[in-house]
């Protein structure tokens, strides 16, 4: 089932049109878009704080289509994002990052501590929304959509676009029950029957049900870490989501779990756009078809991972895969 993220935009006096100007939950508003006679979008260059100079000049939209030579190039974007920065506080924390986003392909995100990997990846879902002081500004589109248009509805939004955490969060629930709460809070299933098989299907899919089968209704807590993580994947993937994001997902695992999870990242990606941040040179190389090197808040670098580990383009991108720093 694919969602409709959208609302209806409200109307009545003083409602305006443009998506940019809405408030977005817990963080800023888009700067407004100036538009020319002709409807051609205009932005102004950033001062370093977020704002725009007086005369704008254009910007150029995500263009929904595959770059590139390398293995995979055939496949459509699924997330195309242009000019996003991204500032805490007033502190520009992510510099003008212009990413495609290939679907049924793994991208992995590397960079070292601090670089903007993970801020990047939150921008995709509305994640920093739920940062008061966060401010991000640039265009983010999924199939052509605005995520943050004004009649996105962010609940939605995060349902289409699942995210799995660096330490795994299971609900203080039982493992049937943590599985099925996203189905069920979005009205995706009619009766118990659709419920138990949704759940199971979902298990299966995260190569859980093996393991669990037997004792659905005890407390997920009571699970590995490994298990837990591979839980909340089935958790996500329950509300048939079309981006599956994940941030350092096997950091708190140990090799076997860490092996597990990988193997269901490589099956999962049959099915969807995933997009992992990593700090294993070893891990991006393992799963990924297409690497982004980020680093001191921009990014420097992206392309086929063979490419990258193989013959990167850039000085720093060789320092950093080789452990000159980071």
């Amino acid at each position: 089932m694919k969602f409709n993220i959208f609302r209806n935009a409200p109307d009545g006096p003083g409602a305006s049109g443009d998506p940019t100007e809405a408030p977005r939950m817990g963080g800023a508003v888009l700067p407004g878009a100036a538009r020319s006679a002709g409807g051609e979008t205009l932005t102004g260059p950033s001062d370093g704080t977020g704002g725009s100079a007086d005369q704008p000049t254009p910007v150029a939209p995500p263009t929904p289509r595959p770059t590139g030579t390398g293995a995979g190039a055939h496949q459509e974007i699924k997330v195309a994002a242009r000019d996003v920065s991204v500032f805490y506080e007033g502190k520009q924390a992510l510099h003008d990052v212009s990413l495609d986003i290939r679907d049924k392909t793994v991208t992995a995100f590397i960079g070292p501590s601090g670089c903007g990997k993970s801020t990047f990846l939150r921008c995709i879902n509305r994640m920093n929304d739920t940062i008061p002081s966060a401010k991000v500004t640039g265009r983010i589109e999924i199939d052509g959509a605005d995520v943050n248009a004004r009649s996105v509805d962010p609940v939605l939004l995060r349902a289409r676009v699942g995210m799995v955490f660096q330490k795994p969060n299971p609900f203080p629930k039982t493992i049937f029950e943590n599985v099925a709460y996203g189905p069920r809070i979005h009205g995706l299933v009619s009766n118990k029957d659709e419920m138990e098989q949704v759940v199971h299907q979902a298990l299966r899919r995260a190569g859980l049900w093996d393991e669990v089968s037997d004792r659905l209704h005890s407390s997920a807590t009571g699970l590995s870490g490994g298990q837990q993580q591979r839980l909340v994947i089935a958790r996500a993937i329950a509300v048939n989501p079309e981006v599956i994001l994940m941030d350092e997902p096997c950091s708190a695992l140990d090799p076997i779990a860490t092996a597990k999870i990988e193997e269901l990242i490589d099956e999962l990606r049959e099915n969807y756009c995933i997009v992992i941040v990593t700090h294993s040179m070893a891990q991006a190389a393992r799963v990924s078809q297409r690497t982004a090197f980020f680093h001191m808040g921009r990014l420097v670098e992206v392309g086929d991972t063979e490419e990258i580990f193989q013959n990167p383009r850039e000085q720093r991108t060789l320092d950093y895969i080789t452990g000159r720093f980071g």
